[in-house]
């Protein structure tokens, strides 16, 4: 009888002993931001002052200080100036560290104005999936090809330009060739049947193209040298999302002629009509963040009257916004708000979700379109994103990517 009365009391022990520390763990998980420190990556832009905002704001939990130091500036790859911020439990104890690429004191010129935009591929892009027998006048499925492959070689031969396509298959006596494309960033090779035209000319039979043209949104341009950073995400083959290989590219004055309104399972677009002669820039470089390159000093989409300073991640709070768009013939801010943002420990383009809330670009477009990809986000007067997709089941919600990711793509062109 004792020896249960015992056992029942060390029971007890341990039970309360397991409440209070689960009770202490909540604590501690409640007031320090595990979520936020994990997404945080290695490397990020800010600002000493946003470093000072984050720690006072307790940004990642009351018991998680920010502490760098001033004088421990360097030179980085790419000319960016750098620092490390400590991150510190209970005010001594390092839980992690980042380094911090100090964001340049230079403003930049607002973009929000549509660009029209031509890329030139590295290769040659198939844009139909028939093959046609011009001698025989048969239309057929091609059983090797797909929409938006490119194709890179032939009979080992580079391929740069749907020229070389003819140059190459000239040389080819054979029924059949190699021909090795790029299809969503793998490369693959088939042993294709050529074919002969009326005149006996080889052929694949195949519709290629060798550029791609299409319109976004200019974001920012840098004063110093007008290096600029459009679109927010990559220029693709419209049938995937992955990022296609340029050789290079221009960007041309657009002028907007009409609107269509987003609406449920309707994303909705800007219509707009440029001619591809008196470029106004160079497309330099294609990623996932946007198009990057320089702006002629004289570019006329150039505002010198409206500029910003570049905000980096830690300074994005949920909360009131504005988005700079020219969807009613003048650049204007529209009012949205920033429900989520998350640090992302792994790069993306949708990096924060926002709401429209102006009546007036409700009432223009239906919130945001295919178009505004690139249209800059404002908050607290600084530029800290640009918005990259509309949500397709509520055209009034929207995605959008850090400044950071951007900057960094800009940087690596120097």
């Amino acid at each position: 009888m004792k020896k249960n009365k015992s056992n029942l009391t060390k029971n007890k022990k341990i039970i309360l002993f397991v409440y209070f520390f689960l009770l202490v763990l909540s604590y501690f998980a409640y007031n320090i931001d595990f979520v936020k420190l994990y997404q945080l990556p290695s490397s990020i832009y800010s600002s000493f002052e946003e470093v000072e905002s984050a720690k006072n704001d307790n940004l990642f939990g009351n018991f998680v200080s920010l502490d760098f130091n001033k004088n421990d500036v360097k030179t980085g790859k790419n000319g960016d100036s750098e620092s490390e911020v400590i991150f510190k439990l209970f005010g001594f104890i390092p839980i992690k560290k980042v380094t911090m690429k100090i964001l340049p004191e230079e403003e930049v010129y607002a973009g929000g104005v549509p660009i029209g935009l031509t890329v030139y591929l590295d290769g040659a892009m198939v844009i139909s999936a028939s093959s046609v027998d011009v001698e025989n006048m048969k239309v057929s499925q091609n059983s090797y090809l797909k929409n938006g492959d490119v194709i890179k070689k032939i009979d080992g031969q580079e391929i740069n330009d749907i020229n070389d396509i003819s140059k190459v298959l000239e040389k080819v006596n054979n029924e059949k060739t190699c021909v090795e494309i790029e299809r969503n960033g793998i490369i693959k090779s088939f042993n294709l049947p050529l074919l002969k035209d009326k005149d006996g000319k080889v052929k694949l039979g195949i519709w290629v193209k060798d550029d791609i043209s299409g319109i976004g949104t200019l974001t920012f341009v840098r004063k110093s040298d007008y290096g600029y950073g459009a679109l927010g995400h990559p220029v693709t083959n419209g049938k995937s999302e992955n990022t296609l290989e340029i050789k290079d590219g221009k960007i041309y004055n657009c002028s907007l002629v009409g609107i269509n309104k987003g609406r449920e399972n309707d994303p909705g677009e800007l219509k707009c009509v440029f001619v591809q002669r008196n470029d106004i820039g160079s497309i330099d470089k294609n990623t996932k963040f946007g198009i990057f390159g320089k702006l002629s000093e004289n570019a006329s989409i150039i505002d010198q009257n409206l500029s910003y300073k570049l905000g980096g991640r830690l300074s994005v709070r949920p909360g009131s916004a504005k988005i700079i768009s020219a969807v009613s013939g003048i650049r204007e801010e529209y009012d949205i708000e920033i429900i989520k943002a998350n640090f992302q420990s792994k790069s993306s383009d949708k990096s924060m979700v926002f709401r429209v809330k102006d009546k007036r670009l409700i009432a223009l477009t239906g919130g945001i379109v295919q178009g505004m990809s690139g249209s800059p986000i404002v908050q607290d007067g600084k530029i800290i994103g640009a918005v990259t997709h509309v949500f397709l089941n509520d055209s009034s919600k929207g995605y959008g990517i850090y400044t950071d990711f951007m900057l960094e793509q800009l940087n690596e062109l120097e």
